[in-house]
């Protein structure tokens, strides 16, 4: 019986084995192996060693531009997008008429395809037409150029990020009603407040749907592409490039391939390494309601 059930448990499993082995496994094994070539998509690949790994470190500056404006975007548009879906979510949360049209209302953006949302944000952050600097133009403020200056162009994808929240914010809406209020209702018979409440329930409670945001959101923010891609293309300057799209133009405008996989592996360090970083530091500040802390 349990040969029986082992040959079908791999009999089901082996499509999932099949697609990632051949579209998975093999891809990065050949990217690998293209990263230490010379290779245009016209000819054979000629194999260079780690010539690729030398050149992006020590000669190519645009290469570091974009490591350094994808951590700015990355690290920036990551914490607040958290803080917002927090505090959005604890307001989705309180018992009033109405909120399961506001949470449904608040989704809906996320739901919006990147590139429709990206061409939206075009005529939005006009620098004369855009209807934000019209709105700033009401209070006597001068709107910046924001796709347009190489000081707003970053803020303005930034701000762009934040259109998606209600993804976060629906997990954490989710987590919240998974609290029991048991907790809530013995907290406030010894006296702690709604903020003491949030601080020293609410948020340990919720540690691990953070934990799960907080790693998605780094992958994510690392892999930026389309709204780049779409809304300023990496300018002005270069001010706005960033390494997928800098990764893009290496392999299909340049036809650099193995320089753009030299890239891509360079990304999937940088992320591995962050992400480790974060599943080592969790111990310390992710609860689990049935873990035990030494």
């Amino acid at each position: 019986m349990k040969k029986r059930e082992a040959l079908w448990f791999y009999i089901m499993v082996s499509p999932w084995i099949f697609g990632f082995l051949v579209f998975t496994l093999g891809p990065m094994v050949y990217s690998a192996y293209l990263s230490l070539t010379e290779w245009d998509l016209f000819n054979a690949p000629k194999f260079v060693g780690l010539q690729n790994y030398i050149d992006l470190f020590t000669k190519d500056r645009i290469f570091w531009k974009t490591v350094g404006n994808t951590f700015y975007y990355g690290l920036t548009s990551m914490v607040l997008g958290m803080i917002c879906a927090l505090l959005i979510a604890n307001l989705l949360n309180k018992p009033l008429p109405g909120m399961r049209v506001y949470r449904t209302l608040l989704y809906i953006p996320a739901t919006v395809p990147v590139v429709a949302s990206s061409l939206l944000f075009i005529r939005l952050l006009a620098p004369d037409a855009g209807l934000v600097n019209q709105f700033l133009a009401l209070f006597g403020i001068d709107g910046p150029p924001w796709l347009l200056s190489t000081v707003w162009v970053k803020p303005a994808l930034i701000l762009m990020s934040l259109w998606g929240v209600g993804g976060g914010v629906t997990l954490l809406v989710a987590g919240m009603k998974g609290i029991p209020m048991e907790f809530y209702e013995a907290a406030a018979i010894d006296g702690a407040n709604s903020r003491q409440q949030f601080w020293y329930i609410t948020l340990p409670m919720l540690s691990p749907v953070i934990f799960f945001n907080l790693v998605m959101g780094l992958i994510g923010s690392l892999q930026t592409f389309t709204e780049v891609y779409i809304v300023t293309g990496g300018g002005p300057n270069n001010a706005s490039k960033m390494i997928v799209p800098y990764l893009f133009d290496n392999a299909f405008r340049w036809y650099k391939m193995g320089y753009a996989s030299a890239i891509a592996w360079v990304l999937f360090f940088i992320a591995l390494i962050f992400t480790t970083l974060v599943f080592r530091s969790s111990s310390l500040w992710v609860y689990y309601e049935s873990e035990v802390k030494k």
